[in-house]
């Protein structure tokens, strides 16, 4: 589905993904973000600096380039985190602008071995708490 980067949160970087997102760091093609919602601590997402609807549109170059980005973030996400394991999700059924959701899964915690929720509204920080989240990601990239 096609849509209209006039339309996108990513594009125009609106209040809703500042409602959402705070962001961290451009990287070579991307720009990475941690989620307010913090139910599953340590979430990030990686969008693509460009409005491309699918990864299969990206040529050979620029989707290696990107998913070295998407792998930059997850390896600092591990030092800064430590997951278990690191989930990935590729949505885009209704904002269709290349973005991979990252996030940090534990034994123990929230649907450790199922699959996450897109957003429980559960657990929110302070904004000392995501500055401080934010500048430990930081350092790591």
């Amino acid at each position: 589905m096609k849509s209209d980067p006039k339309q996108c949160l990513y594009c125009t970087n609106n209040e809703t993904l500042h409602d959402l997102m705070i962001e961290v760091a451009h990287l070579s093609c991307s720009r990475v973000f941690i989620f307010k919602e913090q139910t599953y601590h340590g979430r990030c997402l990686v969008s693509y600096d460009e409005h491309v609807d699918d990864l299969n549109l990206l040529s050979d170059e620029q989707r290696n380039a990107f998913m070295s980005d998407v792998a930059r973030t997850t390896r600092a996400m591990q030092k800064v985190f430590n997951p278990d394991k690191i989930n990935y999700g590729a949505y885009s059924d209704t904002l269709s602008h290349l973005h991979f959701h990252l996030i940090p899964k534990y034994q123990g915690g929230p649907d450790f071995g199922g699959v996450f929720q897109m957003n429980p509204k559960q657990v929110y920080l302070t904004d000392v708490e995501y500055q401080e989240m934010a500048e430990k990601l930081k350092a790591e990239l």
